[in-house]
């Protein structure tokens, strides 16, 4: 259960690459936080707005958006939207977000304004545990702004041949952002996703990813599943769709796993 008096742990769940399970995981595991007692708020920062739609957010109800969060100029509320789960808020995003780029191009705090946000409205979000940004599947403007304004990265890798060399790409990045602008940026941890125990690439890309990463990478392995990829279009996240499919029980270890590994962290830099 949460603890009280803990500032709102930031989470950026990235991947350059679309098609990879980054926002079934994050619409997952933020219900399975949410379920556990933590309250989340989800940012959905890329302009085609999965995570709103899955959340079952229609275009009617994003009066405020991410792009309203980043460049509203007026100290307005952030009016978080609530979802079909209690505890999981969502500040949704609508096309709006593919200008932001542009927008923000000539901005001195460019790379900060996701950073300088979160800490302006902390009075209004605060009281949430656990913040997760959706990032958009390229590392561009968006995506650094999250990597910036967030504690730790958490990294959905489908295993498919072309894994490792994306994901050095990114933790290139991470690192850029860490000797740039966010020294105690950290990696979570990477979750291997659409894994297929029927195929050897899958189980050979896992073997390769645990190799070479080692403790980085979760044990729970998110697999291929028809509930996963169904639940998006009866707009409600998988664990609630059909709680007992493999996909559903999947995210739910993962969010234990998680949730131990969050527990331990703190403990560690805040011993009793």
């Amino acid at each position: 259960m949460p603890e009280e008096n803990r500032p709102t742990h930031v989470l950026a769940i990235v991947n350059q690459k679309g098609g990879v399970g980054k926002t079934t995981t994050a619409i997952n595991l933020g219900t399975a936080l949410a379920a556990s007692g933590y309250r989340v708020l989800l940012i959905d920062l890329d302009a085609q707005g999965n995570a709103s739609t899955g959340l079952g957010i229609p275009m009617t109800n994003r009066a405020f958006t991410s792009y309203d969060l980043l460049f509203d100029p007026a100290p307005a509320e952030a009016r978080a939207v609530q979802t079909c789960v209690p505890g999981l808020d969502v500040i949704p995003a609508t096309s709006d977000l593919s200008s932001a780029d542009v927008d923000m191009v000539d901005d001195p705090r460019r790379l900060h304004k996701m950073q300088d946000v979160l800490a302006q409205r902390s009075d209004q979000i605060g009281h949430y545990d656990h913040i997760l940004i959706d990032c958009p599947p390229s590392l561009n403007l968006l995506t650094i702004n999250a990597l910036v304004a967030a504690h730790a990265v958490l990294v959905p890798l489908q295993c498919e041949f072309f894994a490792l060399e994306g994901l050095s790409q990114l933790l290139r990045t991470v690192q850029s952002v860490r000797n740039s602008s966010n020294p105690a940026l950290r990696i979570q941890g990477i979750v291997l996703t659409m894994y297929d125990r029927r195929n050897n690439l899958s189980s050979q890309v896992a073997a390769d990813v645990r190799e070479n990463l080692g403790g980085l990478v979760y044990e729970t392995v998110i697999p291929r599943n028809v509930r996963l990829s169904e639940a998006p279009s009866h707009a409600v996240p998988a664990i609630i769709y059909d709680r007992t499919s493999s996909g559903a029980i999947a995210y739910q270890k993962l969010a234990a796993e998680f949730l131990a590994q969050f527990r331990t962290d703190r403990a560690l830099v805040n011993p009793a």
